[in-house]
């Protein structure tokens, strides 16, 4: 009999008798009732039930809560389409296949849970979800936001004093408090009606409304046991009475989760109360009591039998053979560190570390235990786990070349110093490293570089580059001076995703940098983003950091700025919770570059002076360049072309490209633009000219566009080859500025009919990418050019007539107008001539009000 769950038990009968699908989350306190709960819902509901415990001993192991769940339906995995199948292998380690994105394996999974609900609607109830591992929570959470659509219910069981992912998932709850006082003394009195008075009154205060606390205490107060506390009084007495071999089997299914180990012979145990009827243990709690009797002979020959059933599972077999193990053993530690490469192939990083970890103890040489501590504590600092990775060069002992790696990952990423990153990375290149170390130090130095964007500090770099691999050169080309270096280097990197494939998630992030500074990155966008998604939880996470720069950056190239904008809150929130600075700093600057383009100014400023006052006191030059970036594009977004001049000019004169900036080269266009509209025209065909002297071109596809398209703005032709070029249309707010800048030179050349046409599809493309002012300029050209006229006063202005107007209006004097516009001074002064008497004003003072009026 359940009391004092009323209302909790008419909740679950309302969500279990909706139409449809949906998931509820059943949350409190341990031993409050929720097992208790959720058997209730599980009995009597007509769904066919799928169950699923989470525990500690596996939460750091890839799928494994997943694994549960699914295993009973694999067989109905035959009838999905090869592709699906594919999906479910690769995750469960049977397959090389690459891994799945959580988009992709979540609908794998909702595919799944559609089939097998075609029958008979399923039940999925997960006790101890809190102890899932990250994979399985992110999966689950993905699913049960999308079972609307499907014949499937979840229910799934947190401890209220933990966190999880299932906290933050949006989900429907059920929150489980104590019993209400009459409640509880209403159990008590059913469970132990003999208690004496003074015992009663005692386990009514310690339990404190906890129904487990009621049914299990009152054994120890009628055996005197005293006011000890909750968690040693509830099942020690009844495990210690059980026989070895039901207590050694019990063991055995504790350690194992229930995923494979089949309980047997335990008649005592299911007498005692301690595992139900159905052989599951009827409170996890039963599970942490057991766990904490074993001594550690009998834990370690447990885990040794569990090896045993996993031997085709890399990452439990060596889990298990480590945990059974005592003194160096070389095989359980290359056991283990082929198990940690499995782990981070999968998005597992985070486990990769304790296997590797313990590969190291468990290693028999001085020197393989050094390679496996510092192979830890790289793969730790590529999990954001930086205080661990120094840690474990701290207990080694070790001042190596990977400890300063792992120190300078903290400099540079938490604080952003550049300065004293380099240095000790230089130092330690002229030492004595092996290749895989050095190798890494090489691509740290080159992150450090690139960020410092300083000759001098780049100058060292490429000192060191003697024997370097050819991953490391193809780096040290693009992130340096690409304008100079970087010429054919997007085959390059090409032939790179080719070899790496999916690989390890750093090798995947340097090339997807690679890829963006040479503009390819969205070939490779599905692999990028789907080893973005994978690691965010539990893997590599300071990758995933950079990954969802290059996810966002992509986006914003091909003119998703709304899903760039997500992607920039998504990968803020994760540096801001990790303490990266100096990624943190970069999503400020990404996302003030978008706010420019669409003419929220004031967030653009915010930005560009947040990041300038973090990054110039730094020396972390790419990012106050990039503060400059985002002033020139304020700035050309407001029309003000001195300023987008000046702010563009500083990054690079007219003529040259700065050496080791790589926002010198991304900024050609905003130049050329900024200069032509300021009548530099000489300025604008020198850079312009400079773009193809230095082979721009052959960078990249886009370069090869915007350069075609810088010498036609500066000299006023052939702006049809720019724009034909195969890759304009992978630039579409680029390709857009062009059009407009078209458009403008043919109502010059009076080829209105032309003009018309250019302006109109350029408006278009601003209205599509959310850009107002841009589209305004579009649309104000398109009048100009003779598509409409605009009315006032007792006569109509003409659409150029109200544009001049409202500038004279705003305080512009003629010469600053004809700038605007392209016209001379003589011509705005003429046209200002025929508007005063149309509007009935004799002076610019009247204009505002005059316009205002009408």
């Amino acid at each position: 009999m359940i009391l004092g769950r009323d209302t909790e038990l008419a909740e679950l009968t309302t969500f279990l008798a909706a139409d449809g699908g949906g998931a509820l989350v059943v949350r409190g306190d341990a031993g409050v009732g929720k097992s208790v709960l959720l058997d209730a819902a599980a009995t009597g509901n007509g769904r066919r039930v799928l169950r699923a415990v989470g525990t500690e001993a596996e939460s750091g192991l890839a799928y494994a809560g997943l694994h549960q769940i699914l295993y009973p339906l694999l067989p109905h995995a035959s009838s999905l389409d090869p592709a699906t199948r594919t999906t479910f292998d690769t995750i469960f380690g049977r397959g090389s296949a690459e891994p799945p994105s959580v988009l992709a394996l979540g609908v794998a999974v909702l595919d799944l849970l559609a089939l097998a609900a075609g029958t008979r609607p399923l039940l999925l109830v997960v006790d101890d979800a809190h102890w899932l591992d990250p994979h399985s929570v992110e999966l689950g959470t993905f699913i049960a936001r999308r079972l609307g659509g499907h014949p499937v219910r979840l229910l799934a069981a947190v401890r209220s004093e933990f966190a999880s992912g299932w906290d933050a998932a949006g989900l429907p709850s059920l929150p489980v408090p104590p019993l209400a006082a009459p409640a509880a003394k209403r159990l008590l009195e059913t469970v132990a009606p003999g208690l004496g008075e003074a015992a009663r009154a005692e386990v009514l205060r310690e339990a404190d409304g906890n129904p487990l606390a009621l049914v299990e205490l009152p054994r120890a107060a009628n055996r005197g046991g005293g006011a000890m506390p909750f968690a040693r009084r509830l099942f020690g007495a009844r495990i210690d009475a059980l026989s070895p071999s039901s207590r050694s089997a019990l063991l055995r299914a504790a350690l194992d989760s229930g995923s494979r180990y089949r309980l047997d012979g335990v008649a005592d145990a299911v007498t005692s109360g301690l595992i139900t009827g159905d052989l599951r243990f009827r409170h996890p709690l039963v599970r942490s009591a057991l766990l904490g009797t074993v001594t550690p002979n009998e834990r370690r020959a447990a885990h040794r039998d569990l090896s045993r059933l996993y031997e085709l599972d890399a990452e439990r077999y060596a889990t298990h053979l480590a945990a059974a193990t005592v003194d160096p053993d070389e095989e359980v530690a290359e056991a283990l560190e082929h198990a940690a490469n499995s782990a981070s192939e999968r998005g597992g990083a985070a486990s990769a570390v304790a296997m590797l970890t313990r590969a190291a103890e468990l290693s028999p040489s001085a020197s393989e235990r050094t390679r496996r501590i510092e192979e830890a504590a790289f793969v730790a600092a590529q999990a954001a786990l930086l205080d661990q990775a120094g840690e474990l060069h701290t207990a080694a002992g070790a001042q190596s070349p990977g400890a300063v790696l792992t120190a300078a990952y903290t400099a540079l990423y938490r604080d952003g110093d550049v300065r004293m990153a380099h240095r000790r990375v230089a130092v330690a290149l002229a030492g004595d490293a092996d290749a895989g170390t050095r190798e890494r130090l090489l691509g740290l130095l080159l992150a450090i570089s690139l960020f410092a964007g300083d000759a001098e500090r780049w100058h060292v770099t490429e000192g060191v580059f003697e024997g370097a691999g050819d991953l490391s050169r193809l780096y040290r080309d693009v992130f340096g001076d690409i304008a100079r270096t970087g010429q054919g280097a997007a085959e390059r990197v090409r032939e790179a995703f080719g070899q790496v494939g999916e690989g390890q998630p750093w090798d995947v992030m340097r090339l997807g940098v690679a890829a963006y500074y040479t503009d390819c990155l969205g070939e490779h966008r599905a692999l990028v983003r789907r080893v973005a998604d994978r690691e965010e939880h539990g893997g590599a996470v300071s990758n995933a950091m950079t990954l969802l720069q290059l996810v966002m950056l992509d986006q914003m190239s091909s003119g998703e700025w709304d899903d760039a904008v997500a992607t920039g809150r998504r990968g803020l929130e994760m540096t801001i919770e990790h303490g990266y600075a100096l990624f943190e700093h970069q999503f400020y600057g990404f996302s003030g570059l978008i706010s420019a383009w669409r003419g929220d100014l004031e967030a653009a400023r915010r930005a560009a002076d947040r990041l300038d006052r973090w990054a110039r006191p730094r020396g972390v030059g790419y990012l106050t360049d990039l503060a400059e970036a985002i002033g020139a594009a304020a700035a050309l977004t407001a029309g003000d072309y001195e300023e987008a001049y000046a702010y563009a000019s500083g990054l690079t004169s007219p003529g040259t490209f700065t050496p080791y900036s790589q926002l010198s080269v991304r900024t050609l266009l905003d130049l050329v633009e900024a200069a032509v509209h300021t009548g530099r025209v000489p300025q604008a065909l020198a850079h312009a000219e400079a773009a193809a002297a230095q082979d721009l071109p052959a960078i990249s596809g886009r370069l090869a566009f915007l350069t075609a398209a810088v010498l036609a703005m500066a000299s006023g032709t052939d702006f049809d080859a720019a724009l034909s070029h195969p890759d304009a249309v992978r630039f579409p707010f680029e390709r857009a500025r062009v059009l407009l800048a078209q458009g403008m030179w043919l109502r010059r050349q009076r080829d209105r009919v032309a003009a018309r046409t250019v302006l109109a599809e350029a408006a278009a493309a601003f209205e599509r990418l959310g850009t107002g002012p841009w589209a305004s300029r579009a649309r104000a050209e398109l009048r100009a050019a003779g598509s409409g006229v605009v009315a006032g006063g007792a006569a109509a202005l003409t659409a150029q007539e109200h544009q001049i107007a409202r500038l004279a209006a705003g305080g512009l004097s003629n010469r600053e107008i004809g700038a605007k516009l392209f016209l001379s001074p003589r011509t705005v002064g003429a046209h200002l001539y025929r508007v005063f008497p149309k509007l009935g004003v004799s002076s610019r003072a009247s204009l505002r009000d005059a316009l205002a009026d009408n």
